[in-house]
């Protein structure tokens, strides 16, 4: 039986994503320091995928978007692998 597709999963499909940040395997507050040193390099409007393993990084992420202004369009953890997409503002 196939799995029907929410709403949000195919607008997340059709995003262009312009930059990507692995930071899997690193502890607060690396995530984030990596993550305004790349999104200081984009332009407005691109949006960056951000991949993480730190559970904290939810919190911080969303903490570190409504700091800078920066929308967090998405989030979502599989097997412990938590991911970001943020639009740069």
């Amino acid at each position: 039986m196939a799995r029907l597709h929410t709403e949000m999963e195919m607008k997340m499909s059709e995003l262009i994503i312009d930059q990507e940040l692995d930071c899997s395997g690193l502890l607060c507050p690396m995530p984030i320091i990596k993550t305004k040193r790349l999104m200081d390099t984009m332009a407005a409007g691109e949006l960056l995928r951000l991949v993480s393993t730190d559970k904290g990084s939810v919190s911080d992420v969303q903490a570190w978007s409504r700091q800078t202004g920066n929308e967090l369009v998405d989030h979502n953890e599989s097997n412990g692998v938590f991911t970001y997409y943020i639009r740069k503002t």
